[in-house]
């Protein structure tokens, strides 16, 4: 069965729904969608998962997107901010190994929003790609992936952006959405941070430097430890990396630096490989 027959299938009180990440491929599927399937584009309630450490650009191109949909964006979060889960996780920044800021941050807010509600979600992984993103594993959720079922490419999801509602502006020197302190971006995007966010990279580079309170059982009480140890990369501090980025500009030339001038960055990012097995499981907040 084609996606576009199951609103019909479904019954009335069946919840349509596409969460939107701030990136590209979730916005050009709620365009493509109202441009190709407005009885389903009418049901859909369109959601965003904050956590409150987007990029502001992310937030810019949400304002846009909700005026060019002339629907509500519903604004989901878990009502505190990234400090105060990470105190709950005992000052363990998140990583490739422990993701709890999506856990915590981005799928739980979601299945709080739908409930027990039967739900059919609209996922915007394109035909070109080779991963999955989060599926629930609660019986009451089916994931729908039009991109895929109708042959939509990386080509065409740009050209669904140019035409409307335009490309993020965080793309020319990032490859995703998300968080500004991910611990999935690259060297060369955490440059971009540096030169684009001076202050948010700051902030980022006080998480590295902060003590975390462990509590010894010897003396029967805490104690602060660490000093710069906990890094977002494994590849060393952020300052580090930019080090190592720069270099390799210098060298090779970055989406942020524009190797070739007679390119747009839109088609620089174009080119790019993005099929990242790594970072399958935190498709939810970066598609």
């Amino acid at each position: 069965m084609h996606f576009s027959e199951l609103p019909q299938q479904g019954d009335k009180e069946t919840r349509h729904v596409l969460g939107l990440s701030g990136g590209k491929d979730s916005a050009a599927l709620a365009i493509y969608l109202k441009d190709h399937y407005p009885a389903i584009s009418e049901r859909v309630e369109y959601f965003f998962s904050d956590t409150g450490a987007e990029l502001k650009e992310a937030y810019e191109f949400l304002d846009r997107l909700e005026t060019w949909l002339g629907k509500e964006i519903v604004r989901l979060s878990t009502g505190r901010e990234f400090d105060h889960w990470l105190k709950v996780h005992n000052g363990m920044l998140p990583s490739a190994r422990q993701r709890w800021c999506t856990r915590t941050m981005k799928i739980q807010p979601f299945e709080r929003f739908v409930g027990d509600d039967p739900v059919i979600t609209y996922v915007g992984i394109r035909a070109d790609e080779q991963r999955e993103g989060y599926i629930s594993t609660k019986p009451s959720i089916k994931a729908v992936f039009p991109f895929i079922e109708d042959g939509i490419a990386k080509a065409d999801v740009f050209r669904f952006l140019e035409e409307t509602v335009g490309v993020p502006e965080y793309y020319k020197w990032r490859s995703r959405s998300g968080c500004y302190f991910c611990f999935f971006q690259r060297q060369d995007e955490w440059l971009g941070l540096k030169e684009n966010h001076p202050e948010l990279f700051e902030r980022a580079k006080r998480y590295e430097m902060r003590k975390r309170e462990r509590y010894d059982l010897d003396v029967a009480g805490t104690s602060l430890v660490g000093s710069g140890n906990y890094t977002w990369s494994s590849e060393g501090t952020l300052d580090e990396l930019v080090v190592k980025a720069e270099k390799r500009r210098k060298e090779l030339g970055v989406i942020a630096s524009t190797a070739d001038k007679n390119k747009r960055w839109q088609d620089l990012l174009l080119e790019q490989d993005e099929d990242d097995p790594e970072d399958q499981a935190c498709l939810i907040c970066s598609l």
